[in-house]
């Protein structure tokens, strides 16, 4: 029986090693050896359908119908989202959720990343839909996950024939999250009359910052920061005004947040050693395709294609919604999130955007960074 369990555990760490060195090898090809990924419904890949008591879930149809066999996932989404293709433009597959029993089982699956995000999650952690009611994963919950047990199992596997250290450096580490903080802050009267949107916006980066540093001091040294789109133009608020027109109020709680985003990568670049970053520009990017939809592809970018009511947001994407046919001419897919194909453009835009959209360099320059 000992001779046995000496075989399994040699045999495991053989498999340990191959796919350790498989994973290193392919990095120097592509110059990024995995995606760590950390934020909320934008780019939540299942984490939130393993919340047992949450409600903020999307592990049913009609979400999932244009993923790869029409399943739904969890994603909020009609098929993939900007997770999905951030890991394809790094050429990896995609992160997959970290409280999936199935990859807690198999760490292995972790080696070319993972994915913390978590729908309706926010950098503060009493946001609308946040952890302490048990309905999703606050940020600082996401990077105490990576902290104490993914960092620690990559040590623990990988060290042995490689340096984490220089695996870890040469991972990317998006985060993309702030609109649930947002939402939150214009829902709640009491809160606007306590503080003014640019103090509120510029708690929230000052937050964000320690979260950051936390990963930076945990082996992070490539960072995607996304910045908040116009969240006045989704479906959700455009319902709110005559003509469906933006929420200009909400929108300018966004543009504070980004400028103080932009304020914080540019001090981590300035404090953290070694540290190097891409931020990308996502209401600038919203603005212009909402401007000239058809020069992106769309034909629709005030409508939610599933959902009921005006606009499709009056009830939310559920089992029994309507849906559109026209998936990828729609900006949004439901009353909050971007289709499919409004993903795969944002993507673009981050990988080899311009300076106007993402900087100082975008992710194809950053993970090609020594």
């Amino acid at each position: 029986m000992g001779r046995y369990r000496s075989i399994r555990g040699s045999t495991f760490l053989c498999i340990i090693y191959m796919l350790s060195t498989v994973v290193v090898y392919e990095s120097k090809k592509r110059g990024v050896t995995a995606v760590f990924v950390f934020g909320d419904s934008l780019v939540d890949v299942g984490n939130n359908n393993y919340i047992p008591f949450s409600i903020a879930k999307a592990n049913f149809p009609p979400n999932g119908i244009d993923f790869p066999g029409r399943v739904p996932t969890g994603r909020f989404s009609n098929g993939l989202n900007a997770a999905d293709f951030l890991a394809e433009k790094a050429g990896l597959p995609s992160s997959p959720p970290f409280l999936s029993p199935e990859n807690q089982r198999n760490m292995s699956s972790f080696f070319a990343g993972v994915n913390f995000a978590s729908g309706g999650a926010g950098i503060f952690n009493g946001t609308y839909h946040n952890d302490i009611l048990g309905q999703s994963i606050s940020l600082s919950r996401q990077v105490d996950y990576y902290v104490h047990h993914v960092r620690g199992d990559l040590i623990r596997l990988v060290q042995p024939y490689h340096d984490v250290r220089t695996y870890l450096s040469r991972s990317v580490f998006a985060v993309v999250i702030g609109s649930n903080d947002l939402l939150h802050y214009f829902r709640r009267s009491d809160l606007r009359r306590r503080t003014s949107i640019q103090r509120y916006a510029s708690s929230m980066a000052a937050k964000l910052k320690e979260q950051l540093e936390r990963l930076y001091d945990n082996g992070a040294r490539k960072f995607l920061a996304v910045g908040t789109g116009e969240i006045g133009c989704i479906p959700a608020r455009r319902l709110k005004f005559r003509g469906a027109k933006c929420d200009e109020e909400a929108n300018h709680g966004s543009l504070a947040f980004n400028e103080a985003l932009k304020t914080t990568m540019e001090e981590l670049k300035a404090q953290l050693h070694g540290m190097n970053y891409s931020f990308f520009d996502s209401y600038k990017a919203m603005h212009d395709i909402s401007n000239d939809p058809i020069l992106y592809g769309f034909r629709e970018i005030k409508a939610g294609c599933c959902g009921l009511g005006k606009l499709r947001a009056e009830i939310p994407c559920v089992p029994f919604a309507t849906y559109c046919t026209d998936r990828e001419h729609h900006l949004f897919w439901d009353m909050y999130h971007p289709t499919q194909q409004a993903s795969r453009v944002f993507v673009d835009f981050i990988f080899d955007g311009s300076p106007d959209y993402v900087f100082p360099i975008n992710l194809k320059q950053l993970v090609s960074a020594p």
